[in-house]
């Protein structure tokens, strides 16, 4: 059983900072991409940054680039969003996604498999 578990959330004013993990354990996701989705109230679940396996590609939200950074570390099945120059309309639940399947590569939401309970992220100015 594979266990995604998310930490670091919680609230920040704007233009400050933040540090999201992601733990996964059961079992061995480190051939599959990963990446961070987040959700606020009444809008659809997007794709925040997401990230190969072996960190060769990236990519992030338009709005995000340049003030998030997404990195995995393998060796200690985590994967870190580091999250600057926050914004209010960064509010949201941020959720940490194992794509599964040994794939390397993909952001369509579909393809991942396993998924966290999410992480709160509040910014007020």
């Amino acid at each position: 059983q594979v266990q995604v578990v998310e930490s670091g959330g919680g609230s920040a004013q704007v233009g400050g900072s933040l540090t999201l993990s992601c733990t996964v354990s059961g079992n061995d996701y480190t051939m599959d991409a990963i990446a961070w989705f987040r959700q606020a109230p009444g809008k659809p679940r997007e794709l925040v940054a997401a990230i190969s396996w072996n960190a060769r590609y990236e990519r992030y939200l338009e709005s995000v680039k340049g003030r998030f950074t997404i990195s995995r570390e393998n060796a200690k099945n985590t994967l870190t969003l580091q999250m600057d120059s926050l914004r209010p309309e960064d509010t949201a639940m941020y959720y940490c996604a194992v794509v599964g399947q040994m794939r390397a590569w993909t952001v369509q939401q579909l393809d991942y498999t396993y998924w966290g309970q999410g992480t709160q992220v509040t910014v007020s100015s």
